[in-house]
């Protein structure tokens, strides 16, 4: 289901922004924005951890993506943003069902998923779809974990497993006290119990697939960019110089570097059609 958010589409204008709603396979509706373009050709964005469709750096790409004459779908993953559901600080495996829900409704209405491009937690999700799902042939990682044991203790402390299993769950609050989410043991256990070593080592050799990183990411280190590049068959890593992990003053590099990959493997994809 979907509808207009603008009707404009004369030629000075871009083609109408539809907000979209599909249903995930626990019930719940997801919310999307796709911005047609008059291809069939469609790139969908995943956002990071605790943000959404329109975090920043989703909505540059977005925009750099359609001056291509790509379509674009963005999203919120359940229990984010507009999208039903309940915040979990794991649920990349559900994330990634979510990711599958939006890729077969737009097999559906006729798109062809050109790429799946997700940032931060978004990235792991993208890695861990393509080892579980094979309809998506490209595939962009920015700024994805590769080791996920690591920067929980940042957020949780020290003693995150003793506390978890003392009272089995922690509650993350801001400065002021205020509880910001809720890490339950389930949840917690689901991220240490999520190999991207192994499931980089499960996606097909068909599958094209691009890592951007920046070199001074203060959130995950650019450390892990080279890990999925050595594990990944298919892979291309692209390092941004001096990028934080939210390109703050690098977004151009990383719409130049993300749109580039796209556009080269569609020229080769109609080289080979035609």
């Amino acid at each position: 289901m979907s509808q207009p958010l603008n009707s404009s589409r004369d030629a000075s204008n871009p083609p109408a922004t539809h907000r979209v709603l599909i249903t995930n396979k626990h019930g719940e509706k997801l919310v999307g924005l796709l911005h047609p373009t008059g291809s069939n050709r469609i790139v969908v964005l995943c956002h990071g951890f605790t943000a959404s469709k329109s975090s920043g750096v989703i909505v540059d790409l977005a925009d750099a993506i359609i001056k291509q004459g790509i379509s674009v779908f963005r999203f919120d993953f359940s229990g984010n943003g507009e999208s039903e559901g309940v915040f979990q600080y794991g649920n990349y495996r559900k994330e990634a069902e979510d990711l599958h829900s939006i890729v077969s409704y737009l097999y559906q209405e006729k798109y062809d998923v050109a790429a799946v491009v997700g940032h931060s937690k978004g990235g792991d999700v993208v890695v861990l779809y393509a080892s579980l799902y094979d309809d998506v042939r490209m595939v962009v990682n920015l700024s994805g974990r590769f080791y996920l044991e690591k920067g929980i203790e940042e957020r949780l402390g020290k003693e995150f497993l003793d506390r978890i299993n003392k009272e089995g769950y922690i509650d993350v609050t801001n400065k002021s006290g205020n509880v910001l989410y809720t890490v339950t043991k389930e949840s917690l256990m689901e991220r240490l119990n999520t190999d991207m070593h192994a499931t980089s080592l499960s996606i097909s050799k068909e599958c094209s697939f691009f890592t951007v990183h920046g070199s001074a990411d203060e959130i995950i280190p650019v450390e892990d960019a080279y890990e999925f590049a050595k594990h990944i068959p298919t892979h291309k890593l692209c390092v941004v110089e001096g990028a934080d992990h939210c390109y703050t003053r690098h977004r151009k590099e990383l719409s130049d570097a993300v749109v580039g990959f796209i556009t080269s493997k569609k020229a080769r994809d109609t080289t080979l059609e035609d």
